[in-house]
């Protein structure tokens, strides 16, 4: 850590829980301009001996199926408690024509947004796979030292944005709400591989008995899906409108993040997720490099071309550049 002379200006107020701080440094982390990607590094190495003790929960779910009310509800139950203090971080869908992305969870989270221990930020895809924002991971690092000893990750729910979450996360709850067609068909095989958790979403009102079906039918899905060592994920049905089995899913997480701990799994499972960070940074910023490289322009131009028309492999032009790179 680097002397109290030269830490970073945000250090201390961010330290000390500062909301306005803690917004500032995500927007840092976020910016592209070459100044504030230093000053975020020296933030990012000051603040990582305070990181790492808080109770990630990655979300996830089709649109629909009501991510944000959920949140709001079980973020409510974490704070009820009276010793939780709860970051949300909710990565927008940002488009492809304009760039511009919706940022409208602190609307959709009325109750939480106002709540003085806890915090949401809306943050933009941008162009990251799977709809997880690059800089998630470090403003996860960021809540951490902040103080917020629950972050909650909420993802687009599309494409490979499941994935991406589950590798930053403790735990993973897969969204599903009831009447969305065959209900084991409905859910990606591969997504309930990750799930640590599969909550039946909307148990009330007309909907209760297509939610019951929809959890009966899926814990007996699921039970042959198990395999060595890694059991079947939970099935929980609730309601996020009358908080029916909210509490439920609360108890069920504070159990097994206790397990976890006890059985060591939580620690390796945090020391796996560095190394997977760290390589996927080096991957990252290695093509971010070359694409910054001007002497490449011409050359990147050309294989494109040449990809594109069939001329050449993929893999064959993209190793041409790297070793121009490298030379």
């Amino acid at each position: 850590m680097p002397s109290k002379k030269n830490e970073p200006e945000l250090l201390k107020p961010l330290l000390a829980g500062d909301r306005r701080a803690l917004a500032r440094a995500i927007t840092l982390i976020e910016s592209h301009a070459e100044r504030d990607h230093r000053a975020a590094s020296a933030l990012l190495t000051s603040i990582m001996p305070h990181a790492g003790k808080s109770l990630r929960i990655g979300i996830s779910g089709p649109p629909g199926v009501g991510k944000s009310t959920f949140i709001e509800a079980i973020g409510q139950k974490f704070l009820q408690q009276g010793r939780h203090k709860l970051a949300v971080l909710a990565v927008d869908p940002t488009s492809r024509i304009s760039g511009g992305s919706i940022l409208g969870d602190k609307t959709r989270m009325e109750e939480l947004s106002r709540h003085e221990m806890a915090f949401i930020r809306p943050s933009p895809g941008g162009d990251a796979a799977g709809g997880v924002a690059r800089q998630t991971r470090e403003s996860i690092f960021l809540a951490e030292a902040a103080g917020h000893d629950v972050v909650i990750v909420e993802t687009i729910g599309v494409g490979q944005s499941e994935s991406a979450v589950a590798s930053m996360v403790d735990f993973f709850l897969l969204l599903h709400q009831p009447n969305s067609g065959d209900d084991l068909q409905g859910i990606k095989r591969g997504n309930l591989e990750l799930a640590d958790f599969v909550i039946v979403t909307k148990a009330d009102g007309e909907l209760l008995p297509s939610a019951r079906k929809a959890q009966s039918e899926l814990m007996n899905a699921l039970s042959y899906f198990a395999t060595s060592g890694q059991p079947a994920p939970e099935v929980i049905a609730c309601s996020s409108v009358t908080g029916s089995g909210i509490e439920s899913i609360l108890d069920a997480l504070l159990k097994a993040h206790t397990k976890s701990k006890a059985n060591g799994r939580f620690e390796s499972r945090r020391k796996q997720q560095m190394l997977h960070w760290f390589h996927q940074e080096v991957q990252d910023q290695l093509l971010d490099a070359v694409k910054r490289n001007p002497t490449l322009a011409e050359l990147i131009s050309e294989s494109e071309a040449a990809v594109a028309q069939g001329t050449i492999a993929p893999s064959t032009a993209a190793g041409l550049i790297v070793e121009k790179f490298i030379s």
